[in-house]
């Protein structure tokens, strides 16, 4: 069974950091690549960054490349997402997904299974 659980949102001050997990099971790794989108109140879900399975390969939204890094642990079976500098902007639901292919462009449509989000508030 395909499974991917988020953790690690939270409230945090603006310039603050956070670190999201994303813990998933259920799927051949090797054949896989993990996702990290956002869904801003009243907006549509994007793709922020993509990683794949060797980790020799990430990318970013544009506008997120010098304040998130993503990484995986395969052993641990685990995708990080840290997030520095946090702006108001950032407030969202952040999800994890699993995906057939690792191209922030199309990941959307490569999504095969979704994580339940974890909430990130960027606020005094």
């Amino acid at each position: 069974q395909l499974q991917l659980v988020e953790s690690g949102g939270g409230l945090v001050q603006p310039g603050g950091s956070l670190t999201l997990s994303c813990r998933f099971s259920g799927f051949r790794w090797d054949q896989s690549a993990i996702g990290w989108f956002r869904q801003a109140p009243g907006k549509e879900r994007v793709a922020i960054s993509c990683v794949s399975s060797d980790s020799k390969f990430t990318q970013y939204s544009f506008s997120l490349k010098e304040r998130f890094a993503i990484s995986s642990d395969n052993a641990e079976r685990t995708c990080y997402l840290q997030m520095t500098g946090l702006e108001e902007e950032d407030t969202a639901i952040y999800y994890c997904a699993r995906a057939d292919l690792s191209d922030l462009r199309g990941l959307r449509d490569r999504v095969t299974k979704w994580g339940q989000g974890t909430p990130v508030t960027v606020s005094e």
